[in-house]
This record gives structure tokens, C-alpha cells and sequence, in this order.
């Protein structure tokens, strides 16, 4: 297929070679930051208009919900230069409720969209292992799959509403976060109270504590690497749309804004570009006290 692909920054760049590398024409917009491999796989055109001039589905992976709704509908943007028929895919992790009025903007241009948010951060876009929840129209959805498949490994078609996998995507947020905090919590525990954190997490890995968070960002608190996979701001970004939507359906999720609590702190310290995995800066400065040795 012809591939507009919009947003090639940590996980966008991956995922977009990756389709390349599938056999499929990428089709990607003018940007400084465009990096040498990109320009050599792709056909690069002035803007995002042009881009869906030339596709016949086009990809975003921008940060937020703003920025989605300027890719496709600025002066210059994907909408205006739609051809009927093209299949719009989001898979950005935006507001379910701005995905159902972006989906009939692009309905009204005779157009096919698809919200498909993912998980599984950089490594996962990287090794082609994302989860993707994908919300929109059966048919829609089975022209994209073989472009899905390229992309991950665990590919479910929530429902057939536009805001369905952007739902989903929320909810995966709300369990990442708590969860990250449990770990973060617990290794601050075990530490103070004199176990080796190390040892301990080892430990907690052969039970029914055992996560991916536990593996592989419990491994990154012990080691203090917090260089971004999935940045703190962008996960306060995602809390921020569940509080919101709460609201909307009056629910109450109170370890959410606790977790949200947390993040704010570390981005109050200059952590917001971290990645989420830091949130335990904020549970150790609550402590006083540092798994790796540093008061």
C-alpha cells in the first residue's frame, strides 16, 4: 500500500520502517527533524495535505489530542487533501471523545477512520511486538489488519465505534500507572526496611506479583535510568483524559489522581521528559530515602 505516515518521533520512526521494510511505499511529510533513514525510505512531501494527496492510508502518531486535530484539519492538513475512499488510522493516544467528531469530519470526506492507540512503548514499536486497540468499522478494520500485523503481535478490534480503542487505550493507562506505582512503592519497602531491592524484585518475578512493570521498569528504578521510553508528561497527558471522563460519567478513581499526584510531583522536579518509570523519585522523595544509596 501507500503509506502517508504522520509523527516519526521515539515510537512513530520504528513503526513507520517497519511497514517500510514490509514492502509497503512510505509517504512522510517535510521535517527538519526528519532523520537520514526516513528520507531514504520514504517519498517526502511538503506537507500533510500532499501527504494524503498520495496515500491511501495515512498513519498518525502525534502526542495529543491538539495535535491530532491540527495534522488533519489545519490549512494544511490530511483532511483537505483526502481522496475518497483513503482510510484515516489514529494511533495516537487522544481523547475518545475528540476521536468520535475527528472520525465524522473525515466520515463526511467519504473516508473510512480508525482510532488505534498502542502499547508497548519504544522497545515494542522497535521489535514490531505493540499492542494495538483498535475502534471503528468492521470493514475499515479488516483492510487495516494486515498493516497491524506488520506492526505488533496482540491486535484486538475493541468495538465497532470510532473511541472505542482510544477507551481501551485509557484504561491500559490507568493500569500502567497504578502499577507502576505499586512497584515503586514496594522496592521503596523492601530498601528501607534492609532487604536487597535487587534481590526482592528477583524474588517477586516467581510469584503472582510478578508484571511486565516489574520486570522491566522495576529494572530501570534499581538502576536509575530514566531516559525516556514513555515520558512522564505524555502518561500525565493520558491520567489527565481518564480524570476528565471520570467526571463525564461520574466515577470515582481515586488511586488514578493519587497516581497522577505522583507524576505531577516528578514533573514539578524537572522530570516531566523522564520516563514513567521515575515516578518513583516522587515515592522515594516522599521517604526520603533512595533504592540506589543517595539520600
Amino acid at each position: 500500500m501507500k503509506i502517508g505516515f504522520i509523527g516519526l518521533g521515539i515510537m512513530g520512526r520504528p513503526m513507520a520502517l517497519n511497514l517500510k521494510n514490509a514492502g509497503h511505499d512510505l509517504i512522510v511529510p517535510e521535517r527538519k527533524s526528519l532523520t537520514d533513514d526516513i528520507r531514504s525510505a520514504a517519498t517526502v512531501m511538503p506537507d500533510a495535505k500532499a501527504v494524503a494527496s498520495r496515500s491511501e492510508v495515512v498513519i498518525l502518531m502525534v502526542p495529543d489530542t491538539p495535535d491530532v486535530e491540527t495534522v488533519l484539519f489545519a490549512p494544511d492538513g490530511v483532511a483537505h487533501g483526502l481522496n475518497r475512499g483513503t482510510l484515516v488510522i489514529d494511533m495516537s493516544s487522544i481523547s475518545p471523545i475528540a476521536t468520535k467528531g475527528f472520525a465524522r469530519r473525515v466520515n463526511e470526506k467519504g473516508c473510512d477512520y480508525l482510532d488505534a492507540p498502542v502499547s508497548g512503548g519504544e522497545v515494542g514499536a522497535k521489535q514490531a511486538t505493540l499492542t494495538i486497540m483498535v475502534g471503528g468499522p468492521d470493514a475499515a478494520f479488516g483492510r487495516a489488519k494486515p498493516l497491524f500485523d506488520v506492526l505488533g503481535k496482540n491486535i484486538t478490534h475493541v468495538g465497532p465505534n470510532n473511541g472505542d480503542g482510544q477507551t481501551c487505550k485509557v484504561a491500559n493507562q490507568i493500569i500502567v500507572a497504578l502499577n507502576i506505582q505499586a512497584v515503586s512503592e514496594a522496592l521503596v519497602f523492601a530498601a528501607k526496611a534492609g532487604a536487597d531491592p535487587a534481590k526482592v524484585r528477583e524474588a517477586l518475578m516467581g510469584g503472582f506479583a510478578s508484571s511486565r512493570i516489574l520486570e522491566v521498569h522495576a529494572e530501570r528504578m534499581l538502576n536509575g535510568t530514566f531516559n525516556p521510553g514513555f515520558r512522564i508528561r505524555l502518561h500525565q497527558k493520558d491520567l489527565n483524559l481518564a480524570l476528565i471522563a471520570a467526571k463525564d460519567l461520574n466515577l470515582s478513581l481515586p488511586n488514578t489522581a493519587i497516581a497522577q499526584q505522583m507524576f505531577a510531583s516528578c514533573a514539578a522536579h524537572d522530570g516531566a521528559d523522564l520516563d514513567h518509570s521515575a515516578l518513583i523519585l516522587a515515592i522515594e522523595g516522599l521517604a526520603g530515602f533512595s533504592i540506589r544509596g543517595k539520600k
